[in-house]
């Protein structure tokens, strides 16, 4: 019922104020002085507000702890990250618990306030977008965005031929993704399925589950996932339980995270997965960071698979 009604989830009811601010313009030009921003501050009986609105009482808040200036935009002032996010046409109007919010500006004692104050907010993270979250390659640091306050659980629906898709991630330890209408990564890979009858896949960067799951609920007979970042092999289990797909937890035995029916979850190095698994696999599919040389995914998969699909 909930996904049913999903587009109509972040539309504003009849009585809902609307005010136009400029995303540009510093935000204190844009209001009279005597207006009060608080909690109820623009919102409507029926408990939502604009996120323009909740952005401007999250700067409110970053100005009083010194964070930012007069002079700051609404532009400025975080990433809004809505939960359960859903392709919009609109900017939305939230109701408590629907916002993660991103900014490298912010601290401890900023963050418990915007949570304390700011109903719409459920978590505040610490980090800058640009930086990519994640594990790139085995001999390089990984990137975590820094959970200040809250909690940064969020849900993305994602949509595909066989129906909806709920990706459950920390937005801390995921790399963020923004759903699309139509999402050109599950075309594509719905596209080369359609040369097979049933086919296995081998999914060998699987983030969160996206692409994998969307093969499952294609018709794959198999789909084994694998990512060298534990934490997204780890949300792909639970996305796969989300989805319709029991798994069962494993002791990390040769990498296996866990497993299920005709799905099994790995955290391996690429290079590892020719020795461990003994299969061969119509498809394999490389969904690797932007700016990633491929070379050493399809490298490592070629003699495991009879394609290779960059994704």
């Amino acid at each position: 019922m909930v996904l049913e009604k999903i587009e109509y989830f972040y539309y504003p009811c009849d009585n809902c104020p609307e005010r136009n601010f400029k995303k540009f313009k510093p935000f204190l030009e844009q209001i009279e002085p005597h207006e009060k921003i608080g909690g109820n501050w623009g919102r409507c009986t029926c408990g939502r507000r604009h996120l323009d609105m909740v952005v401007a009482h999250i700067l409110t808040i970053m100005q009083k702890e010194g964070l930012k200036d007069e002079k700051t935009s609404l532009r400025d002032v975080c990433v809004p990250l809505i939960t359960p996010a859903y392709p919009l046409q609109t900017v939305p109007y939230l109701s408590r618990d629907t916002l993660v919010i991103l900014s490298p500006d912010v601290n401890h004692q900023c963050a418990t306030r915007i949570i304390n104050e700011v109903p719409e907010v459920k978590g505040v993270l610490k980090g800058n977008i640009r930086d990519t979250v994640g594990l790139k390659d085995s001999e390089l640091p990984s990137n975590e965005y820094e959970l200040l306050a809250g909690c940064d659980m969020r849900c993305d629906l994602v949509q595909t031929p066989d129906g909806p898709l709920c990706i459950y991630k920390h937005q801390g330890e995921i790399h963020i993704e923004f759903p699309k209408p139509v999402s050109p990564k599950i075309s594509a890979l719905i596209r080369v399925m359609a040369k097979y009858k049933n086919p296995k896949i081998l999914d060998c960067t699987c983030g969160p589950g996206t692409l994998g799951i969307a093969a499952l609920k294609n018709g794959a007979s198999k789909v084994v996932f694998n990512d060298l970042w534990h934490p997204a092999a780890c949300t792909t289990a639970l996305n796969l339980e989300v989805n319709g797909f029991p798994v069962k937890l494993s002791n990390l035995e040769k990498g296996l995270v866990a497993h299920g029916e005709s799905w099994d979850v790995y955290c391996l190095d690429v290079k590892e997965l020719g020795t461990i698994l003994r299969e061969k696999f119509d498809i394999c599919i490389v969904d690797t960071f932007p700016g990633v040389d491929t070379t050493i995914f399809t490298d490592a998969v070629q003699n495991l698979c009879s394609e290779i699909v960059i994704i």
